[in-house]
């Protein structure tokens, strides 16, 4: 028969052993020698019979009892003992913080993403996340709180940074549950309440009038000389903006016109070979006089900047800045290119070598390791000077590809 407070504030201690009073779904009351009144839960985990304390009374009650029952067999419903779970968070809180999570999190994945993707979720934490929700348990974390942070991020107009660090944040808690020290991702409960951005793309131009316009913006751009000189170089090579703020310039070889980036700073983890066009040549040795002797092309000593280089976001804020938030970011000129070489005629395999996707095709694959590197740099060069012509508000015609 299940217990009620009546039966538990009347039960008499024995004078000479302890005693159990069963409740439901394994749950008892153990009352000892010297009156304690103790709620206990016995459950099986492994094959293994094992207990776990549920509290005191009468400082617990019984309806705080059973609802940490429920809580515990939950967490066993979901594969996890909650007697490990119970050992974690007596080691101390600072294990369940949410950074102590989202850092054990990361070691997990040190060897199985790239250098670039490892580095810019630790920054994304460590700049949008820790400060408001670091020191907060897991277990306490609401969704309103999670919501709360990415709307400071939002509040800088940064869509497609608010949406990843979401995603981010959710795979840190999925780790958390897997590791016993959550109960449910709170960020499902978010679902629709961020703005979307342009479903499957990030936000591009790709109209050639509006592109014109924005390329004269960015020659006009009156911020940081080092970013700005980012911020025209993306249009022409549209390589991811984590490697191009990471470019070391031992990767360039300027007198064979090419970036040639190691696979360990790749995505997709291949090699990567960026053919130059003369416009983009002329862009690096210009910068080459004030950072040519550092180990980045963009280097950075600002703020609290300790990789030595410009961060990814620094060409999508400056963006921001020049009044196109919403319409474009630093990622967004590889779109931009992908359908303006697309509608030129340019074929698929050669665009999408030049952007590094990924073949799923086994054949294809093969043919695109390859490179195409002759045709690559022949239509890289068409494309610098087609940016050109639309930048100098010429008649747009498509260029030549047989030229």
């Amino acid at each position: 028969m299940p217990l009620t407070d009546t039966t538990i504030k009347n039960a008499k201690p024995l004078p000479d052993k302890a005693y159990k009073l069963p409740d439901e779904k394994g749950m008892h009351l153990l009352i000892k020698p010297n009156g304690a009144k103790y709620f206990r839960l016995k459950y099986r985990f492994g094959g293994m019979e094992k207990g776990l304390a549920l509290g005191v009374y009468p400082e617990t009650s019984l309806k705080q009892a059973r609802d940490k029952r429920d809580a515990a067999k939950k967490q066993l419903a979901d594969g996890i003992d909650p007697s490990i779970t119970r050992k974690i968070e007596k080691a101390g809180g600072i294990e369940n913080t949410f950074k102590a999570v989202a850092e054990d999190f990361l070691i997990t994945k040190r060897n199985q993403w790239s250098d670039s993707h490892h580095r810019h979720i630790k920054e994304c934490f460590d700049r949008d996340v820790y400060p408001w929700i670091g020191n907060r348990p897991l277990r306490d974390l609401t969704a309103v709180e999670v919501l709360a942070t990415l709307r400071r991020i939002l509040a800088r107009g940064a869509i497609e940074t608010a949406t990843r660090t979401k995603q981010f944040i959710g795979q840190a808690i999925r780790y958390g549950i897997a590791t016993g020290r959550a109960e449910r991702d709170v960020t499902q409960d978010l679902r629709g309440a961020l703005p979307s951005p342009v479903k499957g793309h990030f936000p591009a131009i790709t109209e050639p009038k509006p592109l014109g316009q924005l390329l004269r913006d960015i020659d006009t751009y009156g911020g940081n000389f080092v970013v700005r000189t980012a911020l025209q170089l993306q249009p022409l090579i549209f390589a991811r903006p984590a490697n191009l703020a990471m470019a070391e310039w031992s990767e360039f070889d300027l007198d064979a016109a090419e970036w040639r980036i190691a696979a360990d700073k790749m995505k997709m983890k291949d090699s990567h070979i960026v053919p130059l066009s003369t416009q983009a040549i002329a862009l690096l040795r210009d910068i080459y006089p004030l950072t040519g002797n550092q180990q980045y092309v963009f280097a950075s000593n600002q703020g609290k900047n300790r990789e030595g280089h410009i961060s990814r976001e620094s060409i999508s804020a400056a963006i921001r800045r020049m009044g196109y938030q919403g319409q474009r970011t630093a990622h967004g000129f590889r779109t931009t290119a992908s359908t303006l070489l697309h509608e030129q005629g340019y074929h698929s395999d050669m665009i999408e070598r030049q952007l590094s996707h990924a073949e799923r095709n086994q054949v294809k694959a093969a043919y695109n390791r390859a490179q195409h590197l002759p045709e690559r740099r022949k239509m890289m060069q068409d494309w610098a000077d087609y940016l050109d012509s639309l930048k100098a508000g010429a008649v747009v015609i498509p260029f030549d590809k047989s030229a």
